[in-house]
């Protein structure tokens, strides 16, 4: 029941918070409210604070809503109300009244962001793994148990990586940018600080995709190589590996963390049949050997060992926390930062440079909102400051039916000094509920085709 709880109230506040600006910037142009309505469909809740006031409902579909003019009143506008209707206040009023609903949801994610930095957070600290073979990492010289002190885009200008989340954001940035990202790093103690470059204006793609993200290298955070319960039957079973077992060495070759023993192991199936691979272990406290026959499977295009086991005890943590002007500043980055790759990524798809199986619909978004509400406050505000940030830049798109739309129209009438024909008006609104359900259907596609395992 988590995941239903969390999508209700996650769109739910997203919403009122933007219908809420577009009812709050409007009372104060003075225009008359009707009804603001959350929800769409039948009215299930109402409450009328002064008779002829605003009438403040819930409705049944939980998937939008409203404000509604006196303009669009059934009865029409009376005599002594028209100076308080939509279609009277000037131009600037009408762009400030439409602008006001996705700037609250901007405004929103900074709020998240910002307290979610307040409330802090322990994550994983910025310990690399071992690189994949080949890589971009491996390239730039990336040792395995090194943290990440700080980043920089031309090695000149740092700031402070305090966690793998940090790291991330950093990779996601220069990825899209397609720019290179230089790293400070050290030992786990602080010492043997060196720079390294990740040539990250190297990659074919700017979409940061599973395929680049195995190109680049870096993997996961720093994992322990300790082995989680074999699978029934599987070649790790059979070779009589448990629960808790250290790897020590792989055909003698010494390892220092869980990426090390996967690649080794993913390494042995991409030439024919693997041959038997000896592992040292430390079980118990004392040291012995198995020898282990990998299976092969297809992964994507390649063809990759595999022993059944999972590997990986995660490495220590740290709490992430700001202050409140650092975490206010923090916020307003992430929100800009958020907003500029949503922009490009939405760039990206429309000239078919990303895919469109980036879209998600209400599927994606409850399961996202169930497990970041499983995973406390902190995740919670997070998500809910993201899908805050995308509701927001979508609204802004010049889209007819949508904000961005509507300020396309205000931007023609300020140009040419008159507003678009009504017939004119009538077509791009159609056109524009076209491709509003296009998007909205392609993305519900692309969140039945995740479930069932087609994307």
């Amino acid at each position: 029941m988590i995941y239903p709880f969390a999508f209700i109230l996650t769109i739910g506040i997203l919403i009122l918070v933007h219908e809420y600006g577009h009812y709050r910037v409007a009372v104060a142009c003075g225009v008359k409210v009707d009804r603001f309505s959350l929800g769409f469909g039948k009215v299930i809740w109402r409450r009328q604070p002064t008779p002829g006031g605003t009438e403040f409902v819930i409705s049944a579909l939980p998937l939008g809503g409203y404000v509604r003019w006196i303009d669009d009143r059934e009865g029409g506008v009376l005599p002594s109300e028209e100076n308080q209707t939509f279609k009277s206040k000037p131009l600037a009023q009408r762009a400030a009244i439409v602008a006001a609903g996705p700037m609250s949801n901007l405004l929103l994610a900074v709020l998240l962001y910002s307290a979610a930095n307040w409330l802090g957070i322990e994550e994983p600290k910025a310990l690399l793994s071992t690189p994949a073979p080949g890589s971009i990492a491996e390239r730039a010289g990336v040792r395995a148990g090194e943290m990440v002190r700080a980043a920089s885009r031309d090695g000149n200008d740092w700031h402070d990586v305090r966690s793998t989340s940090d790291l991330a954001w950093d990779l996601a940035q220069a990825v899209s940018r397609g720019e290179s990202l230089y790293l400070m790093v050290a030992n786990e103690n602080g010492r043997g600080e060196r720079s390294v470059t990740l040539a990250l204006d190297q990659l074919p793609s700017k979409e940061l995709d599973t395929a680049v993200m195995r190109s680049i290298g870096l993997g996961g955070p720093f994992s322990e190589p300790i082995f989680g319960k074999p699978g029934p039957g599987g070649p790790g079973a059979k070779a009589g590996l448990l629960a808790g077992d250290r790897v020590l060495s792989v055909n003698g070759r010494i390892v220092s963390d869980a990426a090390g023993v996967l690649n080794l192991i993913r390494a042995s199936g991409a030439q024919g049949e693997p041959s038997p691979m000896v592992l040292r272990l430390e079980r118990g406290g004392q040291t012995m050997e198995l020898t282990v026959q990998p299976a092969v499977r297809k992964d994507g295009e390649q063809r990759v060992g595999y022993i059944d086991v999972p590997i990986g005890k995660p490495g220590p943590k740290v709490f992430v926390q700001y202050g409140f002007l650092e975490g206010l500043s923090h916020g307003l980055t992430r929100t800009w930062e958020m907003s500029t790759l949503t922009l490009k990524l939405l760039g990206k798809m429309l000239i078919f440079q990303a895919s469109l199986k980036n879209l998600s619909g209400p599927l994606t978004i409850a399961e996202y909102a169930g497990q970041s509400m499983q995973m406390g406050l902190t995740f919670f505000l997070s998500f809910m400051a993201i899908v805050s940030v995308s509701l927001g830049v979508l609204n802004l798109l010049p889209l007819p039916v949508l904000d961005g739309g509507h300020l396309m129209y205000y931007l023609f009438e300020a140009v040419t000094g008159r507003p678009l024909s009504e017939q004119w008006l009538g077509r791009l609104q159609r056109a524009g509920l076209v491709l509003v359900l296009l998007m909205m259907s392609l993305a519900l596609y692309n969140d039945v085709a995740r479930h069932l395992g087609l994307h």
